[in-house]
């Protein structure tokens, strides 16, 4: 397995050729860049020569690029009530993809839908479906697989729901991005990862503390209640060799260190 880290854990001032040097540096084998709705260093704006020329930098630095990530969707839901939001997300989903293949990635990370008053949970499900299998066809061309990630969205509560969504969805390009922390305050990781199975295209890691239990529990590597070992084991069951990527808040005081920190915990449980 190859250890990375998603742009998020480093300081917000720092250009992204720094962030490719630090993780580097740090020991990190890969690090996983974000899309922003409307600015930042990687948008919908960004053209195929300016992803291009990121992935030149990376190259240059020698480190790699996992996959493309994004919390645009929080904002802009696939199970939104308005269609034309729907659309927007549609839209957003199609540019992650198509900077992805500039990119020269194989995956991106989407949020699917979320369930509240105003959205369902089974129309959230139907909308949410429809909607990956509308991305399908343009990851497919592009040969970029659309990750789906479990989130703390009240959708998707259960390995059982997750397999069987992707299921009914029915595309290769489809698949799971699993984030083991996310799991734990109401299930157990290992399991999910057992009956996801094949189903798994990218892993995100991060620790949580039961004892809180709330969004305040979540901690970096080795510092909550998530059995490392066992989400090891279960991985390699199942055969998963790809990328481990700590998505965590790291250091607010020497982040250096707290990035070689994360990565140290991150390579003594997985390499």
């Amino acid at each position: 397995m190859k250890i990375g880290i998603n742009r998020w854990t480093l300081p917000g001032d720092w250009d992204l050729k720094t962030c490719f040097r630090q993780a580097k540096e740090a020991g990190f084998d890969s690090i996983e860049i974000n899309m922003n709705e409307s600015d930042g260093y990687l948008s919908p704006k960004t053209t195929d020569a300016e992803a291009a020329d990121m992935r030149k930098q990376a190259d240059e630095v020698g480190i790699e690029i996992s996959s493309v990530s994004t919390g645009v969707y929080w904002g802009v839901p696939f199970t939104h009530p308005d269609v034309a939001v729907r659309e927007r997300a549609l839209e957003l989903g199609r540019n992650q993809i198509r900077l992805a293949r500039a990119l020269g990635l194989d995956a991106i990370l989407v949020v699917p839908g979320a369930v509240n008053n105003d959205m369902p949970y089974d129309l959230s499900y139907d909308r949410a479906k429809e909607a990956m299998k509308a991305l399908a066809v343009d990851a497919e061309k592009a040969k970029v697989r659309v990750g789906v990630e479990n989130v703390w969205n009240k959708f998707l509560l259960s390995p059982l729901e997750m397999a069987r969504f992707l299921d009914e969805v029915g595309s290769e390009w489809v698949n799971a991005y699993f984030d083991a922390g996310n799991v734990l305050v109401y299930g157990f990781p290992d399991q999910w990862i057992r009956i996801l199975n094949k189903r798994i295209g990218r892993v995100h890691v991060k620790d949580f503390r039961n004892n809180i239990g709330n969004i305040q529990g979540f901690a970096n590597p080795l510092q909550g209640d998530l059995p490392w070992h066992r989400v090891k084991a279960a991985l390699q069951d199942i055969g998963y060799d790809g990328y481990i990527t700590a998505e965590v808040e790291g250091y607010r005081v020497l982040p250096e260190l707290g990035l070689r920190h994360i990565a140290d915990c991150l390579r003594a449980i997985f390499v």
